[in-house]
């Protein structure tokens, strides 16, 4: 029926080929009223890619889907922004967009805030790096996220607040025995932070250190209040 839509003239063939495209072969023949959600999805993608289209738009694709078809759908549009087409993708979840997007436009209220590659946008934040460190043998209530420290966290309150007065340090936080250092880009965020805690001889467990992601490009720049 879309086929017909579309005014292809060898339909079976370009059904055939989109249907494959999203991995739904095995379904073919299935209506749709019996496929899963996001088989549906996928169904509405292979719509979309009947007569190999070179400008597609994907609102929101993977919304409401099973990690499989999460999968399949994004491993579909990388195929097609690799066989040239040009995809305009929309999405709320920025490890999606830093995955299949060469250029992002992060919109607020209708309003365009930022925009440029992946790495230009998160070069533009103040974050440049994430330290979390797993603290060994927590005790105490957990600090609330980006306060001061208070008496009685698995830190005690001067550790944490020799953290927070550490250069480049933008924001410390710990939940239960996890404890985040948020810094701005430097060459010894990491040498700083450890030094500082084996000072105060904390017991240190895994450590990770991570550049800032898109996320967090987002919420620096449309803020962290919760929306309706």
């Amino acid at each position: 029926y879309m086929a017909a839509l579309k005014g292809l003239r060898n339909a079976g063939a370009a059904v055939q080929k989109a249907i494959q495209s999203v991995n739904l072969a095995e379904k073919a023949n299935a209506r749709i009223r019996t496929l899963s959600g996001g088989q549906r999805q996928r169904v509405g993608i292979a719509q979309a890619l009947l007569g190999d289209p070179e400008f597609l738009i994907f609102d929101e694709p993977t919304v409401a889907v099973d990690p499989q078809s999460r999968n399949a759908i994004l491993n579909g549009i990388q195929r097609l922004r690799a066989e040239g087409a040009t995809v305009v993708y929309t999405s709320h979840y920025m490890e999606e967009v830093e995955q299949i997007c060469d250029r992002v436009m992060i919109m607020d209220h209708g309003r365009a805030l930022a925009q440029g590659t992946p790495d230009e946008l998160k070069r533009s934040i103040r974050t440049g790096e994430r330290i979390v460190i797993e603290l060994e043998d927590p005790s105490g209530p957990r600090a609330r996220p980006g306060s001061r420290a208070s008496d009685g966290d698995a830190l005690p309150t001067r550790e944490l607040e020799r953290l927070c007065a550490l250069p480049h340090v933008l924001d410390v936080s710990l939940a239960g025995n996890l404890l985040t250092v948020s810094c701005e880009a430097s060459e010894h965020n990491l040498t700083d932070v450890l030094a500082s805690l084996r000072a105060g001889n904390a017991r240190l467990g895994r450590i990770t250190c991570a550049p800032p992601t898109l996320n967090d490009v987002f919420l620096e720049i449309t803020g962290r209040e919760l929306r309706d």
